[in-house]
């Protein structure tokens, strides 16, 4: 066959285009265009001219408006560093983080357990139970728990500590009753005395904050870990079984090791949202007791809003966008949740 009746034949075989190829580029480009003015518009230009604020010596919007700061060079960034009260922020806002955390992976794990068991009736009706907080708005339910925590004698816990107290004091009465030779009391150490300021003391206050994170976060992580625990094959548990394996061997050897990913998947979302966390402690006490358990983002409202220090609290803000970037990029490289993705 000569080599015209190839090319023509191959020329038949080729699917013709609708479009010229080379205006696919183009055309692309103005498609995407939209999203990336969007982007930068609402994204890396707010983050750049953080940064900025922060090399300046803008006190109030005023001279950020008007264009009165002047750059300082690393002044703010000093101050920031040498300041107590930035160090107490930091180290709260990473225990709150801590310990909401280990908090919320653990109890998610256990409702993900028990409406995944066999031997649960109504599990979906469970499961649509679980996820009602989510459907809240977060000032909402903030405020409802600020409620919870009131130091009034008559408020929800203090009625709660209150009936506990009735509890101790009866059982002791009624054992002090069947022995006739001892004289019994309920000792003071089993007993809480109300009402209780939760929110007037450093821990108690603490306490609070972790509850109320923990009420927010705890349908995201019990989600995640129900459909990974869906997921996991039932041949593995057979196989476990069949050598002998219980219940705890097959959590521990089984179940954890197959929705590990997920689970760290769902843990850094959930730790992202807890280092951010300003509402909790805005609303409850301005994170009081006397700036005690200032969360880091509410450090910076406080110096920007109350104090008039943008440049320094834009600084604060610059600083807690390094950190959270910076653990969110190593929890996603140890926990290896980019593997796959690039093959």
């Amino acid at each position: 066959m000569s080599s015209s009746l190839i090319r023509r034949a191959s020329d038949h075989g080729q699917r013709r285009l609708p479009f010229d190829v080379q205006n696919v580029g183009l055309a692309g480009l103005l498609l995407v265009a939209p999203g990336v003015v969007l982007f930068l518009s609402f994204m890396l230009f707010p983050i750049a001219f953080l940064v900025y604020l922060s090399f300046t010596d803008a006190t109030h919007a005023g001279t950020v408006i008007g264009g009165e700061a002047s750059v300082v060079g690393f002044d703010n960034y000093v101050s920031l560093f040498t300041d107590p009260q930035f160090w107490r922020s930091f180290g709260i806002t990473w225990l709150f983080l801590a310990i909401s955390l280990a908090i919320k992976v653990v109890l998610g794990i256990g409702i993900a357990m028990v409406l995944t068991h066999a031997r649960v009736v109504g599990k979906r009706y469970m499961r649509a139970l679980v996820i009602v907080p989510m459907g809240f708005p977060a000032i909402f339910v903030i405020t409802v728990w600020d409620g919870m925590f009131s130091g009034a004698r008559y408020g929800p816990l203090n009625q709660l500590v209150a009936t506990y107290n009735s509890v101790v004091s009866g059982l002791v009465g009624a054992l002090d009753s069947l022995l006739f030779f001892v004289a019994l009391s309920a000792p003071d150490i089993l007993l809480a005395d109300i009402p209780i300021s939760w929110l007037s003391g450093r821990w108690s206050a603490f306490f609070a904050y972790i509850t109320t994170e923990v009420w927010l976060a705890y349908p995201f992580m019990v989600i995640i870990i129900v459909s990974a625990l869906q997921d996991v094959p039932m041949d593995l548990h057979d196989a476990a079984k069949v050598d002998g394996a219980g219940y705890v061997h097959r959590f521990f050897h089984v179940t954890l090791p197959s929705i590990k990913r997920p689970v760290l998947f769902a843990s850094i979302l959930t730790a992202a949202t807890s280092f951010q966390q300003f509402l909790i402690p805005f609303i409850f006490n301005r994170g009081g007791p006397s700036r005690q358990n200032e969360l880091l983002i509410l450090y910076g409202y406080r110096e920007a809003i109350d104090l008039n220090e943008y440049a320094f609290a834009s600084a604060i803000m610059v600083t807690a966008i390094a950190f959270i970037g910076m653990f969110m990029w190593l929890a996603v490289k140890k926990g290896k949740l980019a593997e796959g993705i690039d093959s």
